[in-house]
């Protein structure tokens, strides 16, 4: 019984732990996985790099996105930040 009152603090520290940093972390990543899958013709995005962008087609691991009237780049879908709504 004792010994269970020393790892009690602990129990507690790791509790706090996970409802304050895993638990919000885990869902901003399901989120932003959901917003990945959710990408489609036409939609608006920033990088991570900050670059504000349309997305032109979306694959498998990639997406094709117009910078400019010019330009059409390849981006692998990690380093889509968010999605841009109108």
């Amino acid at each position: 019984m004792q010994q269970l009152g020393q790892f009690l603090p602990l129990i507690f520290l790791f509790a706090i732990f996970y409802f304050l940093i895993i638990r919000p972390q885990q869902k901003q990543q399901k989120e932003h996985a959901a917003m990945l899958e959710a990408l489609s013709k036409g939609d608006s995005i920033v990088t991570s790099g900050g670059l504000l962008a349309e997305v032109v087609k979306v694959e498998e691991d990639f997406i094709k996105i117009k910078l400019n009237d010019t330009s059409i780049v390849k981006l692998d879908k990690a380093f889509v930040n968010k999605k841009v709504e109108a």
